[in-house]
């Protein structure tokens, strides 16, 4: 029996998100070599900068004032590992949410 979903609307939404959608991407051999080396073991304050960015991008928070590209622009990624981070990505907000903002 699967529970209706919900469309994001809280912080918690959002948090739900990033820590789900962040342990697929852990779990994720190609993502996880790129990512790892950089966050290291400060996997607990990336994910809680990640909470801003998308709460700021999705519930309007100005929580995250720092410009993403230029933090990823250096980082070793191609074609293949922006398709399987937005496979990620999208395969978990439909698990997860469903509505305009999802």
């Amino acid at each position: 029996m699967r529970l209706e979903l919900n469309d994001i609307s809280t912080e918690n939404d959002i948090s739900l998100l990033v820590n789900t959608f962040y342990t697929k991407v852990r779990e994720d051999a190609l993502l996880f070599a790129v990512f790892d080396p950089i966050v290291k073991d400060n996997w607990d304050q990336h994910l809680q900068r990640m909470v801003d960015f998308w709460s700021t991008l999705l519930l309007y928070t100005k929580k995250f004032t720092d410009d993403p590209l230029k933090k990823h622009l250096p980082l070793p990624i191609d074609k293949v590992h922006f398709d399987r981070w937005l496979m990620l990505f999208n395969e978990t907000i439909d698990e997860l949410f469903k509505g305009q903002v999802a």
